[in-house]
């Protein structure tokens, strides 16, 4: 009986150890700035950056790098790449300045961590990291928030530094043509949130996600981007999501911890519960976006009701995949 028992404990540790990992990304999700003013080479450039992430957590997950870390390594890829709207390259406020925002949960241990209007942290999930880690608050703001991740190590650029020449141009342009722009070319202009979900390899979810917010943003405003179950949320018992839209409508429908709930009772699939919210729950409101995820099983989650949505996912021993539209392209 103790050799059945010792065979038996052996097994299951193997099984444990032989768990595939994955991990899949977003980098926004849009309508008329995706369809119509994407060229060739600018596709090419986003599904390398999209494959280099993916690379970088593929590379961390095969070391044994625990899901946590990984998500805040490849966001930290992402936010260092200027064609996303967070950390370098982020849009800007109606001042002309950038506003970051980050949050960061472990579905093990279902802590979290978020910040929002960042202006001198480089990299805002390092900083939404060391809240989940360091702190006994889940969301700091503003000032408070720079200072926190300054006292815990965290590397400091001018605010200059995430201010690119094309994102100066596109907030040029809003501000002398605001009275001329419609509700869908402004709700374009927030392109670019990124995120990611990681799932190791002994089951463990993690998910974050990183913006600079909505371009021409005023009076502090926040998004679902920082908002744990609106904008991100990951739970070992059901599954991990980031979103990426129009954060408003994210937080009034808490969209990140409603596919959860959806999926844990009501009995839907992940990726059922996501379409259900997506295009049930928030385009009857025009609530424009996306999400990406991974299920408690391991099953990715893509749901989006936009023409296109920025993602690439990666498992434990195949090919990464990336795409832009309604369709997978490699």
């Amino acid at each position: 009986m103790a050799r059945l028992f010792f065979l038996l404990f052996i097994g299951l540790s193997l099984s444990a150890q032989t768990n595939k990992y994955a991990l899949i990304i977003h980098g926004g999700a849009g309508n008329g700035l995706i369809a119509k003013n994407l060229s060739s080479s600018q596709e090419n450039a986003l599904h390398r950056s999209l494959k280099h992430a993916l690379y970088i957590g593929d590379s961390a997950l095969k070391n044994g790098t625990e899901a946590l870390q990984v998500v805040s390594l490849v966001i930290q890829s992402l936010e260092n790449d200027s064609l996303f709207n967070a950390g370098k390259g982020a849009v800007l406020t109606y001042e002309g300045e950038a506003s970051l925002d980050a949050s960061i949960m472990d579905g093990e241990s279902g802590e979290a961590g978020a910040v929002a209007g960042l202006r001198i942290i480089k990299n805002p999930i390092s900083a939404a990291l060391v809240v989940l880690k360091n702190s006994p608050h889940v969301l700091l703001s503003g000032r408070g928030a720079d200072t926190f991740s300054l006292l815990n190590g965290l590397s400091v650029v001018p605010p200059s530094y995430f201010i690119t020449a094309s994102r100066k141009k596109a907030h040029q342009n809003i501000k002398e043509r605001r009275g001329s722009l419609d509700r869908d070319s402004i709700r374009d202009f927030k392109l670019g949130t990124v995120g990611c979900v990681v799932q190791d390899r002994n089951g463990n979810i993690a998910a974050g996600t990183s913006t600079g917010g909505m371009m021409n943003k005023r009076y502090g405003r926040i998004g679902d981007s920082p908002i744990i179950g609106a904008g991100t949320y990951a739970n070992n018992k059901t599954l991990g999501i980031s979103c990426t839209g129009h954060g408003e409508y994210f937080i009034r429908h808490a969209v990140a911890y409603q596919i959860s709930a959806r999926y844990e009772f009501q009995g839907l699939t992940s990726q059922a519960a996501a379409d259900t919210v997506l295009h049930e729950v928030l385009s009857p409101g025009r609530g424009d976006g996306g999400v990406i995820g991974i299920d408690k099983e391991g099953n990715f989650i893509i749901s989006f009701n936009t023409y296109g949505m920025l993602r690439g996912f990666k498992r434990e021993g195949e090919a990464a995949e990336t795409a832009i539209f309604g369709e997978n392209e490699k």
